[in-house]
């Protein structure tokens, strides 16, 4: 009874996931006409018009490169500054280390629309303050894109280097490293595990947002997940260009994910639990 109760579950759960992918995949190969009039299973015609239109209809080239730009640098930023913070609380004792890592945590139960306002006001005032342009800039998008990422990513790392051994940094310093030899040179290959997760948590989180993206960025710096939006015109919206641009948009992370999972497994395990 229960194999059977499991397999349906499975199924089911299963079903849940792949449906919405299959409609997406086969309304991007539908002619426009297909698409609008009631839904099919199968395509009368199948074409692969839209996924060389989608290219015209928007700038998508540009975008494109605007959020690999964005995700990239906000990925080794906040990789490089949460190794090092990580770093400096699991193996420093100060004074209010523990509630450090409790405030950094704690930044993320507040849902991220209460600092759009905030963010776009501060950075509007730098902007008049100082001519630095950090509203409708790719570097002001990749600062925003920090403040989500850095607090989980310190905190993981955090975890995943107490799970190293401390006489492996002793070990070294006795051979002549430093304390910050010690980090590049034996800490952070045995933690490549959990930086490897942190730098997928940190690109995923700046590829696929929007709310910010929308607010903070102008035609010229728009990314790929607001750009789609430019697809609904007044006369029309092209659903079979807009379904074939999400799976293009898809491909870098899927890819990505499945180059390095097993990295990503290892890391949010190992990060998870802290002494």
């Amino acid at each position: 009874m229960y194999r059977a109760f499991r397999v349906v579950a499975l199924a089911g759960l299963a079903a849940f996931t792949l449906v919405p992918l299959y409609v997406m995949v086969i309304s991007s190969v539908k002619p426009l006409r297909d698409v609008q009039g009631p839904f099919t299973w199968w395509p009368s015609e199948i074409t692969l018009t839209p996924y060389v239109e989608m290219w015209r209809t928007v700038p998508l080239a540009g975008y494109f490169v605007n959020s690999a730009v964005v995700a990239l640098a906000a990925m080794v930023c906040s990789t490089a500054i949460a190794v090092f913070a990580g770093y400096a609380v699991s193996r420093y004792r100060f004074a209010g280390r523990r509630t450090f890592l409790t405030v950094v945590l704690s930044t993320q139960m507040f849902p991220g629309i209460l600092f759009l306002l905030p963010l776009f006001l501060i950075f509007a005032n730098v902007d008049r303050l100082t001519g630095l342009e950090l509203v409708n800039s790719r570097g002001g998008l990749t600062l925003t894109y920090l403040t989500f990422s850095l607090p989980f990513a310190i905190w993981l790392l955090a975890g995943y280097f107490d799970a190293i051994p401390k006489e492996l940094d002793e070990a070294a310093e006795v051979d002549g490293a430093g304390p910050m030899g010690a980090l590049l040179r034996v800490v952070l290959p045995a933690a490549r595990p959990g930086i490897v997760a942190v730098a997928i948590y940190s690109f995923m989180t700046a590829w696929g947002e929007v709310l910010f993206a929308s607010v903070l960025t102008d035609e010229s710096t728009r990314t790929l997940a607001v750009g789609l939006q430019a697809y609904a015109t007044q006369a029309n919206v092209y659903w079979n260009q807009v379904m074939a641009a999400s799976l293009v948009i898809s491909v870098p992370v899927v890819l990505g994910f499945l180059a390095l999972q097993r990295y990503l497994v290892t890391g949010l395990t190992a990060g998870a639990v802290k002494s």
